[in-house]
C-alpha cells in the first residue's frame, strides 16, 4: 500500500476507497501542495440515487472535508444515451423531461454530505447538457472525434464484454466513452478540473478523458477509481430482493434505510464504517472488533450514523429508536413504514397476498405465498397460515393494521 503524503489521498487509503490511480505520486503531491478540483459523475435515470452511489458521495465529501473543491456532475446529457459499461443490455431511453425531473430529485441527495457555494473550495454542481446538447455534430467529429481509436476503443473491458457475448452495443452507446472523455476536458476548461472519480468499472472511460485532455489541450489530467463493491455473501451494494436502496426518503424512509444498514452482514461491518461513516478510525477498529453479540452494537452505530450523514441525526436518532420500540419492546410504532389503502377497497376486503406485495414486503404474490407458507408472516404480530385469508375494514376500525414478514420487516397498513 502506498503511503501517501496528502491528508485526502491518506484518508482514501486508510478507508479502502481506492482502487486505482493513473499516477499515485504525481496525484498526491497535487493534493499536498495545491487545492485540487475533482468530479464524479452522477447519470440521471432515477429520481434518486441507490445506496450504490453512495461510496463515491463519501468520496467528495471528504474531499472537501481535507480542503479541496469537489464537482457533482449531473449528467443531464449523457443520460439521453445510456453508459453500457459493462450492462447486458441498452438502457431504455428517457425523455428530455423524465431526465430533467430526475435530477430535481437527485440534486437533494446532496444537501447533507456537501456545502456548495462560489468559494474556492465550496462545492459545484454543474451538468453536463449545457454543453453536450449545444454541440455541433460534424464539428465535433473533427475537433474530438479524431482523436480516439476505435481499436483501443473495442479493447476496453466495458466494451469487450458486451461483445464477445455477441450482445448488441449500438453506435449511440459507444459514443458515450467519448462524451464522458469530453466532460472533463469541458470541466478542466471551465473549472481547472484535473481529477476524475469514480467506480472501477468507469476506468476506461476515465483514461479516455486524460487522453483527450492531452491531445487536445496538453493538460496533465488523473483518475481515481474505487472498488466495485458487494456483500461479503456476494450481493450487490444498494440492492435488496424488494428493490434499491433509495436516498430519497420520498422513496425510502429513514427508518427502511437504517434498517437496511442495521441488517449487515457482519464480515461487512468493519469495512462498511470504513467507507460511509466519518467516525474516527480508532473508534471504527473498536467497533470492528467487537464480536458475538455485541456485534449488533456496532450494526447500530453504523445504521445511526450513515442515516445521520443522509437525512439528518434527528431522523437517525428517530428510525433506531423506532426500531428498539418494535424489536425490543415488541411495541407498534407510529414511526413504521406505512402503507395507505382506501377504505372502499378494505370495505370490500383485501387479499393478503396482494397487501403484502402493495405493502412492499413481497415482489410477487408468488413469493408472498412462499413467505406465508414458511410460517414468516404475521398480522398484528399473530402467526398467519392461511395463504387465502382477506383483510377487512374491521382490521383497521380501532388503528392501523402491523403486517410482518419475518422478525425485521414491518408495515403499517391505514385506511384512507
Amino acid at each position: 500500500m502506498t503511503a501517501f503524503k496528502s491528508d485526502f489521498l491518506r484518508t482514501m487509503s486508510e478507508r479502502g476507497f481506492i482502487h486505482q490511480t493513473s499516477d499515485d505520486a504525481g496525484l498526491d503531491k497535487l493534493f499536498a501542495t495545491e487545492t485540487v478540483t475533482a468530479y464524479i459523475g452522477f447519470d440521471a435515470t432515477a429520481k434518486s440515487l441507490h445506496a450504490g452511489s453512495l461510496i463515491q458521495i463519501m468520496m467528495l465529501h471528504w474531499m472537501q472535508k481535507t480542503g479541496h473543491r469537489p464537482i457533482a456532475l449531473m449528467g443531464g446529457g449523457t443520460t439521453m444515451i445510456g453508459d453500457p459499461s459493462f450492462k447486458d443490455e441498452a438502457r431504455k431511453l428517457l425523455t428530455p423531461a423524465d431526465i430533467d425531473a430526475n435530477l430535481v430529485g437527485i440534486k437533494c441527495n446532496f444537501s447533507n454530505y456537501l456545502s456548495f457555494g462560489d468559494g474556492q473550495r465550496d462545492a459545484i454542481m454543474v451538468n453536463n447538457a449545457d454543453w453536450l446538447m449545444e454541440i455541433n455534430y460534424v464539428n465535433f467529429l473533427r475537433d474530438v472525434g479524431r482523436h480516439f481509436s476505435v481499436n483501443r476503443m473495442l479493447s476496453f473491458d466495458s466494451v469487450k464484454l458486451r461483445l464477445d457475448r455477441e450482445q448488441s452495443l449500438s453506435f449511440l452507446e459507444f459514443n458515450y466513452m467519448i462524451l464522458q472523455a469530453y466532460d472533463f476536458v469541458e470541466l478542466h476548461k471551465r473549472y481547472g478540473c484535473v481529477l476524475q472519480m469514480g467506480g472501477s468499472d468507469q476506468w476506461g472511460n476515465i483514461v479516455s478523458g486524460i487522453d483527450l485532455g492531452r491531445r487536445m489541450m496538453d493538460a496533465s489530467l488523473y483518475a481515481l477509481t474505487t472498488p466495485l463493491l458487494t456483500t461479503a455473501s456476494g450481493g450487490k451494494m444498494g440492492k435488496t430482493a424488494s428493490g434499491a436502496v433509495w436516498l430519497d426518503p420520498e422513496m425510502m424512509s429513514p427508518y427502511e434505510f437504517w434498517q437496511y444498514w442495521r441488517n449487515t452482514e457482519d464480515a461487512d461491518v468493519g469495512r462498511f464504517l470504513k467507507l460511509y461513516t466519518t467516525l474516527p478510525m480508532d473508534e471504527v477498529a473498536r467497533l470492528a472488533t467487537l464480536g458475538g453479540a455485541e456485534i449488533n452494537d456496532a450494526k447500530k452505530v453504523l445504521a445511526t450514523e450513515i442515516t445521520a450523514m443522509l437525512h439528518g441525526r434527528a431522523a437517525a436518532e428517530t428510525a433506531a429508536e423506532t426500531a428498539r420500540k418494535t424489536f425490543e419492546e415488541g411495541a407498534l410504532s407510529e414511526d413504521l413504514p406505512t402503507v395507505q389503502v382506501p377504505a372502499g377497497e378494505l370495505a370490500a376486503g383485501i387479499g393478503l397476498l396482494t397487501l403484502l406485495v402493495r405493502a412492499g414486503l413481497a415482489a410477487s404474490n408468488g413469493e408472498a405465498r412462499r413467505h406465508v407458507q414458511g410460517g414468516a408472516v404475521r398480522v398484528n404480530d399473530q402467526p398467519v397460515s392461511n395463504e387465502r385469508m382477506v383483510v377487512m375494514s374491521s382490521a383497521t376500525a380501532h388503528g392501523p393494521l402491523k403486517l410482518s414478514v419475518g422478525k425485521k420487516k414491518h408495515v403499517l397498513v391505514r385506511a384512507v
